[in-house]
This record gives C-alpha cells, structure tokens and sequence, in this order.
C-alpha cells in the first residue's frame, strides 16, 4: 500500500469508479473550473479495514484523495486549507456495513487532524465551510460504509453550492450509492450531471484500468478482488473511462477539467 504523506492527507489522481469524466454540463460548469471529483461503485471504505483485498481498497482510498487535494489542481489545497469535510451517518450501521472511517483510519486518515466528520445533524453547517476550512468533500458509501438517506438528502438540496465549491478549485470523493444496505434514493443527486447510477451488487472479478486509469497510480489487482455495489451508465459531459468492468459498464468516475484540457480536445462536443 502507499503511504498518505501530510500535509495532502490525500491520495494520487484516481477515479475508481472506472472512468474519468470530463464534466462540462449543467448548472453553470465552468470551463475554467480547476476541482477534481472521483465517483466510484466501490465502497473502500468498508473493503480498506475488512475483505479480500484491503491493501487495493487502501490504495484507491489514498489515490483518489491525492487526485482530488492535488495543490497544482485544488485551489484550497494550494491556498494551505489540508482538511477534508467527511460525510457520514451516526446511527449504528446495518448488518453488512462499518463505520466507513474505519476504512479512512486504515488508509492512514485521522478524524481531527486530517478531516472532520459530519451527520446529518451538522451536516448543513459544515458545508458552509468548503473553500474555508476544507479543501475538499468526501462522502461515505451507503453500502459498506454509514452514508444513510439523512446526509444524502441534505448534500442533494446543497448541490448548487457543493457545485459552487468545484467551480472554485475544491474537490470531492464519493464511494458507493447504491441504497442496498442503508436505503436511499437520489443517489449522487448533489452532481445532477451524473445521468444514470444504477444498483449493481458484485464481486470484483475481471475490472481492468485504460492506459489513462493506469496513469493515475493504480493497478488492475486495487480495482479487483473486493465488492462493488453500484455503475453509472452515462454522464452528462464528455467521458474518458479509467477502467472497465467486464461488461463494459463503469464502476469510476472522475472529473478533472483543467488538467485534462488536451484530451478534451479530442473528444465530439
């Protein structure tokens, strides 16, 4: 596994949902916009502290923390803020799921030091402090982790200023929405430009990265050899897919506009 050297308590440059998403859609996406966001169907949180493969959990978790805190493209990183905000739920977990800190604590993140952890009951007022006192968002799976219909209802009806914080420079992990464990709807609802997500519960047998997946620091054995629990079907923006599951559906997205600028280039508008 990869260390998580501070003051970045992040991770290198992945989008494990197997896809990197060039976003430029709705709600006034800036094409100036300097954030990174990392979507995934996988749930590392729960798989870094328990399962078949923890040191592949660990190192999408740290990966895909040093892609979105990145100071050459995270304007608050750059600006000295080295705190994430982390969103999950209080109540006791359901069978099958951990509390997902669990996961962030094996991947070398310390609640108070690195990051703050936010329920539904402080949610709304910590979001107020993205680009303040957090450099980025990072959100719990529902499926593996605690992410309960509380939280995600609240990061829903906040869209246009999680969008607002992007558009600045900010960036955001999200894990596995899949509403199997801990039922929710308006799964990835605080991106509306995420089209389609659609339940999947699997074992992760045959995933493999592109030649671009490969280059944000992960291997085909991290993306195998645990569970995921969700896809996404299609984007509202143009798509470079990071890896593919074996029928051809993605388990990863990510958005990095500034730093994929040459790429954009080449894909129909």
């Amino acid at each position: 596994m990869r260390s998580s050297s501070m003051p970045c308590p992040s991770v290198a440059k992945l989008a494990l949902a197997l896809a990197l998403a060039l976003v430029t859609a709705p709600l006034g996406w800036s094409d100036t916009v300097v954030g990174s966001i990392v979507l995934t169907g996988h749930d590392p949180d729960f798989h870094a502290n328990q399962g078949g493969n923890t040191t592949g959990a660990i190192n999408i978790i740290q990966d895909s923390m040093k892609f979105i805190t990145d100071p050459a493209f995270n304007t608050f990183s750059a600006g000295g803020i080295n705190q994430f905000l982390y969103v999950e739920g209080s109540t006791p977990p359901p069978g099958g799921n951990i509390e997902g800190d669990l996961g962030l604590a094996a991947a070398g993140f310390v609640e108070g030091v690195n990051y703050i952890e936010a329920d539904a009951s402080t949610l709304a007022a910590q979001l107020a402090n993205l680009g303040t006192k957090y450099s980025a968002l990072v959100v719990a799976s529902d499926f593996g982790g605690n992410l309960t219909q509380a939280e995600l209802s609240i990061l829903d009806s906040q869209s246009s200023g999680i969008i607002a914080f992007l558009n600045k420079g900010g960036g955001l992990f999200a894990m596995a929405e899949s509403g199997t464990t801990n039922p929710t709807t308006g799964q990835f609802g605080f991106l509306p430009f995420v089209v389609t997500s659609s339940q999947l519960n699997q074992s992760e047998v045959g995933n493999t990265l592109t030649p671009f997946g490969a280059t944000l620091g992960l291997t085909n054995s991290d993306i195998n050899g645990n569970a995921s629990h969700n896809i996404f079907l299609s984007t509202g923006g143009p798509m470079l897919w990071i890896g593919m599951h074996p029928g051809t559906f993605s388990h990863w997205l990510a958005e990095a506009k500034s730093r994929l600028g040459a790429l954009r280039l080449n894909r129909a508008r």
